[in-house]
């Protein structure tokens, strides 16, 4: 039966005609920002630090995680129908994407040193007492550490604001930046370039303040109170002269002499942040192509597998420990991830690629396809490692392949 007007237009809802509806009267707490999202540290805006965690964080958001069905060779089949793969690969909470929420937790990480994934909403798997599916889940911080749990700083979907809860860290992911000796130690590289920007910081504000760090010498010796006052009252009028004047000009007697200080701090900080900046890369694997997106091929599949991929790594294997039970993981359900590789090299690459890895029998068929984050096919060939070129099945290629290049020579004498 059509739906008519009439209930159709009981049912609608419009965004701007109906400003209060029903439902909407107690919205809860407020804020001017995303109160969910963990704030970055004072320090990192505004420098190139920034620019480096924004760039690694969004390339690790891209590599999809998923929570999936093996075979028995531990080899990708299928998604699993669950709330976890969910989180993972659609919406984590009701604030953000799946994207998004990988972006905040390698973001925080990197900023933390630590951080926990909390799950919020779960519920028991009726088959597996031990076991629970997650429906949601948060990024929080680590406030607190006791033998066997955690205190967590967490967003609380329902009341709208920050809690610290205590969690046992057998049901919290507690996952540590694998580049904590280079990005979170007191004294590792990237917190001595922090402190160095600050100082460049701090000098730009005092350079823009109208401060001219000069020392007036007066022509007379200061001794007396007397003399001190009136050199006060000459250092005064100087100022007075620089702040009314519109081009910064004063006049000085022609008996004093001004001196300006030097400055070699911000001429030694200007290099000390180069050194210190071209270490950061070094250590994190990312060059200035790689940071403007010019980066060859080799350069970013170096930066992958030395940045990106560890860091994915840590995520993946403490949600793996942590939230799938060991029936789970003897049947074959585990939590995988898959970098695409179409992103870095092109598709006629990746075909000579596979060709070669097949042909020289280091990979087979279906190897290659979980590469790419396809399923296996159902072939038994291909399971196999063999050179199509050469294992021909019954010789019959060969025969023809002979037979081919017989009548080509013939034909050729012919036309001779």
């Amino acid at each position: 039966m059509a739906e008519t007007f009439s209930n159709r237009l009981k049912s609608a809802w419009n965004a701007f005609m109906n400003r209060d509806p029903p439902n909407y009267k107690d919205l809860g707490m407020s804020y001017s920002y995303r109160p969910d999202r963990l704030r970055v540290m004072s320090g990192n805006e505004k420098t190139i630090i920034t620019a480096i965690y924004n760039k690694m964080a969004m390339d690790c958001s891209a590599i999809e995680i998923i929570h999936a069905k093996l075979d028995e060779n531990d080899r990708y089949v299928s998604p699993m129908p669950s709330g976890l793969n969910t989180c993972l690969t659609l919406s984590a909470n009701k604030d953000q994407t799946a994207r998004a929420f990988r972006q905040d937790v390698v973001m925080s990480m990197f900023d933390e040193g630590c951080v926990a994934v909390v799950p919020i909403d779960t519920i028991t798997d009726r088959r597996d007492p031990d076991a629970y599916d997650i429906y949601s889940m948060r990024v929080g911080k680590i406030i607190q550490w006791y033998p066997d749990y955690v205190r967590v700083r967490v967003y609380n979907d329902w009341r709208g604001c920050t809690e610290d809860i205590t969690l046992p860290k057998s049901k919290v992911a507690i996952i540590e930046n694998p580049l904590y000796a280079v990005m979170n130690e007191p004294n590792s590289v990237v917190q001595r370039l922090k402190r160095k920007l600050s100082l460049l910081d701090a000098a730009d504000e005092q350079s823009t303040s109208g401060r001219l760090d000069m020392i007036i010498q007066l022509p007379y010796v200061i001794k007396t109170e007397a003399r001190r006052a009136e050199a006060n009252k000459r250092r005064q009028e100087i100022e007075e002269q620089l702040n009314n004047s519109k081009y910064g000009i004063a006049y000085a007697d022609g008996t004093e002499r001004i001196i300006q200080l030097n400055r070699p701090v911000e001429n030694n900080l200007m290099s000390q942040i180069e050194y210190l900046t071209n270490m950061v890369y070094s250590q994190l694997g990312i060059t200035q192509e790689i940071m403007n997106g010019t980066a060859d091929e080799k350069t970013m599949q170096n930066y992958y597998s030395r940045s990106i991929e560890p860091i994915i790594s840590a995520i993946v294997e403490e949600m793996r420990r942590k939230f799938l039970t060991e029936k789970a993981r003897s049947e074959h359900v585990s939590i995988v991830f898959f970098r695409d590789p179409f992103k870095l090299i092109p598709v006629s690459a990746i075909a000579d690629i596979a060709d070669k890895f097949t042909r020289n029998e280091i990979l087979s068929s279906n190897e290659i396809r979980q590469v790419i984050g396809r399923k296996p096919v159902d072939d038994p060939k291909a399971d196999e490692l063999r050179n199509k070129n050469l294992n021909a099945g019954n010789g019959q290629d060969f025969a023809n392949t002979s037979q081919n290049k017989e009548e080509l020579t013939l034909s050729e004498k012919s036309a001779g």
